[in-house]
């Protein structure tokens, strides 16, 4: 072979070996821009709304704060009120990922209009207690003392599932009771309690911890026939169903769980 073509040769060899290395660099260029998409695709971002029983309002506003801080660029925000209401704006179309419930009633009223997705699952349950003034100035130690002429009691609702579990207890108890009047919601029927607006009234256990020393709680044994579990479920038409399914396995993880029982609520 004449010295011009060993120099063409190599020329060549060196021009498929360049561009060997280019393709190469390319594929693996390609590979990385593929897998930054993928990565960034499972990332969590956007609105969770959750509508959530009121009672939940202290544990539920702690476990979105750790949502948020768990994943940066999402933001929690929260409905709270009484179940049977939330139901009912679920099904008339209010835009909402969760719904969090105080009674499995109330959570029919959304899988019967079949606006959740999947069964609803028990994450936590909670027992009653009397709510009275500091210091139980009417010495209120039974759900029959409620019954005393002249003592101004409060009750929620009894399509609300604090009222109806309240109700139960009290038919149990072959006990009638006239409240001054019927609350929305149960932090409706205990703030009447903080602002001395009623001498007392029949809560969950976990209101009447977050309330602090605003109130004094009175057990009685009857509520041990009326407790509630809490359903939690993902909706039909979530705007944001990645997130609100994280949302809901925080809510039922060790953490979440830690978070609730520390609140006062019973495990599932």
């Amino acid at each position: 072979m004449t010295r011009s073509a060993r120099r063409t040769r190599r020329t060549l060899q060196v021009a498929v070996a360049g561009t060997a290395a280019l393709l190469a660099l390319s594929a693996c260029s390609s590979s990385d821009d593929s897998s930054a998409k993928s990565d960034s695709s499972k990332k969590l971002s956007g609105t969770v709304t959750v509508f959530a029983a009121a009672s939940l309002k202290e544990s539920f506003t702690t476990l979105g704060k750790e949502f948020e801080k768990e994943h940066p660029g999402t933001k929690v925000t929260f409905n709270f009120g009484g179940s049977d209401t939330l139901a009912a704006g679920i099904t008339g179309g209010a835009p909402a990922d969760v719904f969090a419930a105080a009674s499995p009633k109330t959570m029919a009223i959304v899988t019967d209009a079949k606006d959740a997705s999947g069964t609803p699952s028990t994450f936590v349950r909670n027992q009653l207690e009397i709510a009275t003034l500091p210091g139980n100035p009417d010495k209120v130690s039974s759900l029959k003392d409620l019954t005393r002429a002249g003592l101004k009691v409060v009750l929620c609702d009894k399509t609300v599932p604090c009222g109806a579990a309240a109700q139960k207890a009290l038919d149990a108890s072959k006990l009638k009771l006239t409240p001054v009047s019927y609350e929305q919601d149960v932090k409706s029927a205990l703030t009447k309690v903080e602002l001395k607006e009623a001498d007392a009234a029949v809560v969950y256990k976990t209101d009447v911890k977050a309330a602090g020393d605003k109130v004094e709680g009175v057990e009685f044994p009857e509520s041990a026939d009326a407790v509630n579990d809490y359903p939690i479920a993902l909706l039909k038409d979530a705007p944001n169903a990645d997130a609100a399914k994280a949302f809901i396995e925080l809510v039922q993880s060790v953490e979440g769980q830690k978070v609730l029982t520390e609140a006062g609520f019973l495990k599932p």
